[in-house]
């Protein structure tokens, strides 16, 4: 399985959609299911976003099978953050997709500390997080709303001579 990164483009509507329109894909997120104007919105919001937001189409032996960010914070530190395909979890999509955006962010915009933050009742997504080195540093409270109401968000973060 090759996984890679390349610039996320409008081309990519219909294959984000394709994710996106399952409640499977965001349970723990603000948005979706979506609606193809909603995806619509999201791909060229995130095409025509500043320098200090990266979007990416996470690639699987070529095939687009997710969403991956670099949101860089200030001179020397960056978030990240990733949405896989359900069809395409539990295979190593998202912790190779995570890897690469730490190598980006580290290696190409020398950052000093890199981040990402994930729902407490995401269990996958924290052991991506803790398998790409992150560092578990605490439990912000009510950090997001979503439809049911405001989550918490648990913090991992990693620093480049981690």
């Amino acid at each position: 399985m090759t996984v890679a990164l390349r610039p996320l483009t409008l081309d990519d509507i219909a294959a984000v959609h394709d994710y996106a329109r399952l409640p499977e894909s965001s349970p723990f997120q603000p948005w979706g299911p979506n609606t193809e104007e909603e995806t619509a919105a999201y791909v060229r919001e995130a095409v025509t976003a500043g320098p200090e937001r990266l979007v990416f189409a996470v690639l699987r032996d070529g095939g687009l099978v997710g969403t991956a960010e670099l949101l860089l914070r200030g001179p020397t530190t960056a978030e990240i953050g990733y949405v896989v395909h359900p069809a395409h979890r539990g295979q190593g999509v998202a912790t190779a997709a995570a890897r690469l955006l730490l190598r980006l962010g580290f290696d190409e915009y020398a950052r000093h500390r890199v981040y990402a933050t994930c729902d407490p009742r995401n269990l996958a997504s924290a052991a991506v997080l803790r398998r790409i080195g992150m560092r578990y540093e605490g439990r912000m409270r009510g950090t997001m709303r979503l439809s049911t109401g405001w989550r918490d968000s648990d913090l991992y973060a990693i620093l480049e001579d981690d």
